[in-house]
């Protein structure tokens, strides 16, 4: 299995928040700059810029153009990506973790970080 994309890459993806049910993972690259290959968990992506990338899995490659805003569901996955475009990527992704079990206490607003 390919790696985390925080080890493999620490200089495009960045731990902002972590528990024991998510993990939060801010990306960042320039037009031209390479991730090498990694691994993500099913996930829900949050595009904080429009850009467009070629993602490469094995021999299947894919070319996305992303609007700032978007929000979707990224299915588990290893990949590796370039940055085609002109513009920055700027992204967060929410990586799923198992089930935890849940309080009462837990179930009203949000948890103290």
């Amino acid at each position: 299995m390919a790696e985390d994309p925080v080890t493999s890459n620490p200089d495009h993806y960045t731990v902002v928040f972590e528990n024991d049910r998510v993990r939060v993972l801010e990306y960042r690259d320039e037009p031209g700059e390479r991730t090498t290959p990694h691994a993500h968990p099913d996930s829900v992506m949050y595009t904080l810029s429009s850009f467009r990338r070629r993602l490469v899995a094995g021999d299947q490659q894919r070319e996305v153009e992303m609007t700032a805003g978007t929000v979707g569901w990224l299915p588990a996955q290893e990949h590796h990506g370039e940055n085609i475009g002109d513009t920055p990527t700027h992204v967060l992704f929410v990586e799923l973790k198992e089930t935890a079990a849940r309080s009462a206490a837990d179930t009203l607003g949000p948890a103290a970080p």
